[in-house]
């Protein structure tokens, strides 16, 4: 078993070659060992600013595009029910398992991460692998509402990046 990426491809402004998906799931085994996270799937999906937007404001309650979102499959919040899945015999056997290994989906936006490497002075691979690896650690728990948790998180994403060459 090992870390996974499956993929799609929803937006038309910008094509996701097999090099860029290549470095993505390089990415996501660095900052997976980096964590201690050696198994799973994250499920990353490519969007346009109307959709993110739409999502932002479903989920959020935020009427706005942004870059990235996160939906952690691990995680529980406070008073949320947790939901369990029984799996009968004779059912699809494959179901439980699958649940079971998925650590959650990220959803990032490309018209955003185009215009964010231009304002930054970097390459858009660079900036969706920053991205990525922000979403990817926010599956994990971490978070950065205060300056602290904010720059632990900037210096793992710096360091994964740094790792597999994704420079500024």
């Amino acid at each position: 078993m090992s870390l996974r990426l499956e993929w799609s491809n929803e937006q038309e402004g910008y094509e996701i070659g097999e090099a860029l998906v290549g470095q993505l799931h390089k990415l996501l085994e660095t900052a997976g060992q980096a964590e201690g996270v050696t198994e799973g799937e994250v499920a990353l999906t490519f969007v346009d600013d109307e959709e993110i937007h739409r999502l932002n404001k479903e989920f959020r309650n935020i009427d706005r595009p942004t870059d990235v979102l996160s939906f952690a499959m691990r995680e529980s919040a406070g008073d949320e029910p947790e939901i369990t899945y029984e799996i009968e015999e004779g059912e699809d056997a494959e179901f439980g398992p699958e649940l079971d290994e998925m650590l959650g989906d990220i959803i990032i936006s490309v018209p955003r991460a185009i215009a964010q490497s231009e304002d930054y002075g970097h390459s858009v691979e660079r900036e969706i692998g920053f991205l990525f690896v922000h979403g990817f650690l926010h599956l994990l728990g971490y978070d950065h509402q205060t300056p602290e948790d904010e720059a632990v998180m900037m210096g793992k994403q710096e360091a994964a990046l740094q790792q597999i060459g994704l420079t500024r």
